[in-house]
Order: structure tokens, then C-alpha cells, then sequence
């Protein structure tokens, strides 16, 4: 049985798909279209002595982005599940990424993603602070 999300998110040790927080964002870190998200828990429902501060399902439409943004106070990572993209990393160099791909920024970097397929492009997302 998973714990209750409202009441000790960051404590739980499953997420089911069902108890998954549903937030869109338009125009995620200044990109472009809808990000669409499924959240087992966000930074402002996190432990503050726990490392993970937010982990979720994303997903980007054809030709959609999370817009080039900056990590000033945690990490990054991003886990293709499937589809097609461009990574722009710290350095504003542009990355193919596929499904199996990893990509991480670190605390004061920047970085962005673009949906470049025809497929939507899935990705688990994961925030973490020291």
C-alpha cells in the first residue's frame, strides 16, 4: 500500500501511475508549447533533509521544448524513455538524445530540450539538492 501524497509525499516508497499529480506547464523554462507532467511529488511537497526535491514523468510533443534555464541551487537528470530530442548542454551545445540516453546538469548550470521526432519524447525527471 503507498502512502498518502498529501500527507508524507517524500516519505513513501511507491508511487502508483494512479496517485501520479498531473501539472502542464506552458512554456517550461521559456520553451516552447506544453510539458506535460505526472509528478509522484514536487519540491514544494519535499523533505528538507532529503536529497530527491521532485521525480516525474515528462513528456514533450513533436517540435515542443523545455527552454535553455539555469540549476542555481540543485541537479538535473533526465532519463529518455522514448522518442527523439536535442539536449542543449552547460556549454549551449546542441545533443541527439533516444530512448536509454542520460543526461545530467549540475548545480549553476544550464540546460534545455527539444522534442525533434515525430513520436512525443517521454523522460523521467529527477531534481536533487545536497
Amino acid at each position: 500500500m503507498a502512502l498518502s501524497l498529501a500527507s508524507t509525499p517524500a516519505l513513501a516508497d511507491v508511487f502508483t501511475k494512479e496517485e501520479l499529480i498531473k501539472v502542464n506547464k506552458e512554456a517550461a523554462g521559456g520553451g516552447k508549447g506544453t510539458l506535460i507532467g505526472e509528478y509522484a511529488f514536487t519540491r514544494d511537497k519535499a523533505l528538507k533533509d532529503q536529497a530527491i526535491k521532485e521525480i516525474s514523468w515528462l513528456t514533450l510533443k513533436p517540435g515542443d521544448s523545455i527552454g535553455y534555464h539555469k540549476h542555481t541551487t540543485n541537479e538535473d537528470t533526465y532519463i529518455i524513455i522514448s522518442g527523439r530530442g536535442t539536449f542543449k548542454d552547460k556549454d549551449g551545445k546542441d545533443i541527439a538524445v533516444k530512448a536509454g540516453d542520460v543526461t545530467i546538469v549540475r548545480k549553476n548550470e544550464s540546460h534545455g530540450l527539444t522534442n525533434t521526432g515525430t513520436e512525443p519524447l517521454v523522460f523521467v525527471d529527477v531534481i536533487a539538492e545536497q
